[in-house]
């Protein structure tokens, strides 16, 4: 059975696994879709199109589903969509997607999303990911699994960040952070390998010997963005270990709208 505070204002429509948890004077509208065992915090509010998986912990006055921040939003349906395992801290604000885009805002599973987190419309953020308090994703951003967004950082709309990556503390990322890098700063500035990062998530030293390669080639060699996607081609068969994640390095570059920090 659901544990609904007598207090919480849950619309009839909204549908509830089993042992969900629902705080004191929290509001869930009628279209909002909640797995087993998520808690739901004092004064959150929960409202749209919303499905959240299970085993989430949502503290207290997060505000889910809202509409978009978006001039162009005409109250179209649009969906916000919240995998399971996540932490969401307080006062985080979530918004749905916007019919101009992919229309939902996707946030996957087992990500640390702390205090005044801000995830605007058609945003994705992949798993496994620690979004610092105050870290704010304009719309249209996407996040890789394992990107690390320290406090106080800005993302520009339409602007990635690649998996592994990390972006340090009131940084303002403008431009695409390819996947595996470390940067910092206003402007922004690639900082060098998260090695450290890779280390920790069991990534054998062959494989970051063979991204440390690909960074020279991107970052240290005065190659042109297209000459250094070509290169990484032959720095994967040189190192076999690292070859998917040179590979994905290399895409991730070569499919770039915005320009890669450099």
């Amino acid at each position: 059975m659901s544990a609904i505070h007598p207090t919480a204002i849950v619309d009839p429509a909204a549908q509830f696994a089993g042992d969900v948890s629902i705080g004191p004077y929290a509001v869930i509208g009628p279209h909002v879709a909640i797995g087993a065992r998520t808690t739901v915090g004092a004064h959150c509010v929960i409202e749209g199109h919303t499905t959240i998986g299970e085993d989430n912990r949502i503290f207290q006055f997060a505000s889910l589903g809202a509409a978009p921040q978006d001039k162009k939003y005409a109250g179209e349906p649009t969906r916000l969509v919240i995998g399971h395992r996540n932490t969401i801290r307080e006062f985080c604000t979530f918004n749905t997607g916007t019919a101009q885009d992919r229309g939902e805002t996707v946030i996957g599973d087992d990500n640390w999303i702390m205090a005044y987190v801000h995830i605007a419309h058609d945003c994705v953020v992949g798993s496994q990911t620690i979004l610092a308090n105050n870290a704010t994703l304009a719309g249209h951003v996407h996040v890789g699994d394992w990107a690390i967004i320290g406090g106080l950082t800005g993302v520009h709309q339409f602007s990635r960040i690649g998996a592994h990556a990390m972006a340090g503390f009131a940084s303002h990322v403008s431009q695409d952070v390819p996947p595996f890098m470390m940067v910092d700063g206003n402007p922004l500035a690639v900082r060098g390998l998260n090695t450290e990062g890779l280390r920790r998530r069991g990534f054998s030293p062959q494989r970051v010997a063979g991204l440390k390669q690909a960074y020279r080639l991107l970052y240290r060699q005065g190659l042109t963005l297209e000459a250094a996607v070509t290169a990484m081609q032959e720095a994967g068969q040189a190192h076999p270990e690292a070859v998917q994640d040179i590979a994905l390095l290399r895409d991730f570059v070569a499919a770039s709208r915005r320009g890669i920090a450099r």
